[in-house]
């Protein structure tokens, strides 16, 4: 019974990850290497000499339990075993950031995402189920972060052959929408919303992931950090705009639910000025009045001096579209952010209607604070804060 276990799970490992053997182990052995410290490799290397490999490699993982998936940095290299509860079979999802305190943006990322996941209980946000513990503060180098297990996210599902129907697409943007009035309530921006951000299971459930770039929504020095893939962007941050709103986070809503009924990206542009080519193209030129949120003279002198765009037909642009589809789109994509739809009146909008539910879209309790984001922050402080979160998951040291 127990290698027929061990096939089963060599076999899912296989599916989900295409690697090479010796990948597999190599990460296996890192991830030991961090629990355990760098002593365990040599034993495992020797108890590994004249035993067969999957069947030791996997008793290891299983005592292990709780580890199912592994992401190396950005690049999704994904294994699998059993899950921590026999009886529930539940599996997560492990996230690996390397060397995460040699830069300080990246290291006030990684706390970010923590502190605010923690923050943050909703069906339509990714759960975050622990932090593991490395066994020593000085040696703690390498952050692995659990999170619930997704199957996919919506880039992967908008770029294959599976057919998307119209209650499909209504699913999809109601939990986005959802699950993006609670993190708004909670008065934070996500500032990084795209399709990979989103992440799905076999159900078509919906999770909002990758706060890294969140921010609060009272903070007015925005512009020292990179926000929003580009070809999600809203013109107010393509126009360097100091200042924004939620608004930000709406006009990446409607680039998604544009690319989820098209399959393929609204504005693909290669750089800034081909990006504002591209929305004025479809949206038109804004006239003076839609200007008005700009304050930099010098911005409005660069529209004023492009050609001048009429708007597109949006029923003849997105001809497998609703009526009610393409108005609520039309709403999302505006140029001026002061009149561009908010995420409560989406939630109305008939489009939406077979699944709006006031009752059962909650707000965040309390609103989050990001006052452990100092100026004089250095990397040895987040360390300690990164290592206190740690130990709030497992106040055991033998955990």
């Amino acid at each position: 019974m127990e290698e027929n276990m061990y096939t089963t799970m060599c076999t899912v490992t296989c599916l989900r990850c295409p690697v090479s053997t010796c990948l597999l182990f190599v990460l296996s052995v890192e991830v030991l290497m961090v629990l355990f410290g760098k002593s365990i490799l040599m034993l495992l290397l020797k108890y590994l000499m004249g035993s067969f490999f999957y069947l030791v490699l996997f008793r290891i993982v299983v005592y292990l339990s709780w580890l199912i998936l592994l992401f190396s940095g950005y690049v999704s290299v994904v294994f699998s075993s059993a899950a921590v509860n026999s009886e529930t079979r539940q599996e997560v999802a492990i996230k690996k950031i390397g060397n995460a305190f040699d830069n300080i943006v990246d290291s006030k990322r990684t706390l970010r995402e923590i502190k605010l996941l923690r923050h943050m209980n909703h069906e339509n946000v990714i759960t975050i189920k622990d932090v593991i513990r490395p066994p020593k503060k000085e040696t703690f180098n390498d952050v692995y972060i659990v999170y619930e297990l997704m199957d996919t996210d919506l880039h992967h599902t908008i770029r294959s052959d599976q057919p998307l129907r119209d209650d499909h697409c209504q699913y999809i943007l109601y939990q986005l929408l959802r699950g993006l009035k609670y993190v708004h309530s909670a008065n934070v921006l996500h500032r990084d919303l795209k399709p990979s951000s989103l992440l799905l299971n076999a159900n078509c459930d919906l999770k909002i992931a990758d706060f890294g770039l969140a921010r609060t929504t009272s903070e007015t020095d925005f512009m020292t950090e990179y926000v929003v893939t580009r070809l999600y962007r809203a013109p107010e941050l393509l126009l360097n705009c100091s200042e924004y709103t939620a608004a930000i986070d709406m006009w990446s809503v409607g680039c998604i639910f544009g690319e989820i009924m098209t399959r393929e990206p609204l504005f693909p542009g290669k750089d800034y000025v081909h990006q504002l080519r591209l929305i004025t193209e479809l949206i038109g030129s804004p006239d003076e009045t839609s200007l008005g949120f700009l304050r930099s003279n010098n911005a409005r002198r660069y529209f004023r001096q492009l050609p001048q765009c009429r708007k597109q037909q949006f029923s003849v642009r997105f001809p497998n579209m609703s009526a009610a589809a393409v108005d609520l789109l039309e709403r999302m994509l505006v140029f001026d952010p002061n009149k561009r739809i908010t995420v409560e009146e989406a939630l109305c909008h008939p489009y939406l209607a077979s699944l709006h539910d006031t009752n059962d879209e909650p707000v965040c309790p309390r609103p989050f604070s990001f006052d452990f984001e100092q100026p004089s922050c250095t990397e040895d402080h987040i360390k300690e804060l990164i290592w206190r979160e740690s130990v709030e998951f497992n106040p055991d040291p033998a955990h």
